[in-house]
């Protein structure tokens, strides 16, 4: 990261790990779509190619 003068390195630290905590949270939330999404794009590549 830059250093930007003003800013506090802990709070810096605090947000990401914030951040990092949400997506990690919204992945976990869209695991189970994941068996869905894979046979719409099976089914769809299986009518796409001969």
């Amino acid at each position: 990261m830059t250093r930007v003068a003003g800013r506090n390195v802990a709070i810096s630290w605090i947000a990401g790990v914030m951040c990092a905590g949400v997506v990690a949270a919204l992945v976990w939330f869209s695991m189970p779509m994941m068996p869905v999404m894979t046979a719409f794009v099976g089914d769809a590549l299986r009518s796409v190619l001969p």
